[in-house]
């Protein structure tokens, strides 16, 4: 029976995400080698690689933090910019353009990593508005800078004409990215499956209670917004190189709405949703970019306005709420009292339960450890309806 147990645990839905990045990048590749990847495709393939980057990483603060953010374009443009600097200064001493990438992608993140801190001591201290206010005006406050700095082009933008890839030509930077892309899942879903992740949601389901089980909010809200900033960041690196120049027009606030549109339109803590968003977004923006010009290439701000008004009326909707309750994963969220748990619940010989209660409300999960002050850390029931510690 144990075995069964073991078995269980390694479930298709935990790898959806790697499987159908995977499965993007192995047609690719094979289209690649048999000359029937069009030039076109390989220059998507790279914006659909860091727009995922982008949504993901977005969806940690949004979807799994609770907290709105609308300056993630702002943490692309530190890491294009700086990035992208450093990769071009790297570029007169390094040979490989690969070894270039790969030290510019993790000193972008860094960098960006470092704006998100100094940004987030403060702004974390605000909640709803106050905090989507913030984050916008740093992003609008950043690329300002960049555009009136000679050392970055002001106006005319960041020329990586050295650093850049060819991407009609050239198809190894797309390969790269989605590589980048399966990393960046990997640390975002292990994260998220661990005790800090759980931690993270239970911030975000309510934040007084989670401050009296032991939780550190400030900690954690400001580790999700940093751990984003730095994604974002690789993001703009290979956004650097794959075009020249950057300019600071790209990372407006329009763009930033553009990735919260992908993390909404794809469903909030939805890894795999922000995944099929971001691509199906980014390949509506290529067709519009080909068929329309001038104004008319503007009203893809209006379609993502209707799609964002039309979502939250749609969510509020009683009806989709019952259909969301049913289809809802049973989670257990805390430790319940005893009175839950009896002996006669307890499935197999290492204790794991079967009859467990998959409601529960606040007053249970304040009392139970509300008096201890201890942070929660799921335990393993013992054999006999013990648990440990």
């Amino acid at each position: 029976m144990s075995k069964t147990k073991t078995k269980s645990k390694f479930k298709l839905k935990n790898y959806i995400s790697y499987i159908m990045v995977i499965a993007v990048l192995g047609v690719s590749v094979i289209l690649q080698l048999t000359g029937n990847l069009q030039r076109s495709a390989s220059t998507l393939l790279v914006q659909i690689a860091y727009s995922i980057i982008l949504a993901v990483s977005l969806n940690l603060v949004v979807g799994f933090l609770g907290e709105l953010s609308l300056g993630h374009a702002g943490f692309m443009c530190v890491g294009a910019y700086l990035g992208g600097y450093i990769a071009i200064q790297l570029s007169n001493v390094i040979g490989s353009k690969l070894l270039v990438l790969i030290i510019s992608m993790l000193a972008g993140g860094v960098i960006a990593a470092i704006f998100g801190l100094i940004v987030g001591l403060p702004a974390l201290r605000l909640k709803g508005d106050y905090l989507a206010i913030v984050t916008l005006a740093f992003g609008e406050i950043v690329r300002t800078i960049f555009k009136n700095l000679d050392v970055f082009g002001k106006a005319m933008g960041l020329r990586t004409n050295t650093i850049k890839y060819d991407t009609r030509n050239d198809t190894s930077l797309y390969i790269v990215a989605f590589v980048v892309v399966l990393i960046v899942l990997f640390m975002i879903n292990n994260l998220i499956r661990s005790k800090h992740g759980r931690a993270i949601t239970a911030i975000r389901d309510n934040e007084i209670a989670a401050k009296a089980m032991g939780i550190n909010v400030t900690f954690y809200k400001l580790f999700v917004f940093v751990f984003s900033a730095f994604f974002a960041g690789v993001a703009g690196v290979i956004y650097a190189h794959y075009i020249t120049p950057v300019q600071y027009s790209v990372f407006s606030y329009n763009y930033s709405i553009e990735i919260l549109v992908m993390v909404v339109l794809g469903g909030m803590a939805s890894i795999n949703g922000s995944i099929v968003s971001a691509a199906l977004i980014t390949i509506i923006n290529f067709e519009l970019q080909s068929k329309l010009s001038g104004d008319l290439a503007a009203l893809k701000y209006l379609i993502y306005a209707l799609i964002l008004i039309c979502l939250v009326i749609f969510n509020n909707a009683p009806a989709f709420t019952r259909i969301k309750e049913k289809l809802a994963p049973r989670f257990i969220m805390a430790r319940i009292s005893d009175k839950k748990r009896k002996p006669e619940d307890i499935s197999d010989d290492k204790g794991e339960w079967s009859n467990v209660p998959t409601k529960i409300s606040m007053d249970e999960i304040l009392s139970v450890d509300m008096q201890q002050g201890k942070e929660y850390v799921p335990d393993k029931p013992q054999k006999g309806g013990k648990k440990n510690g």
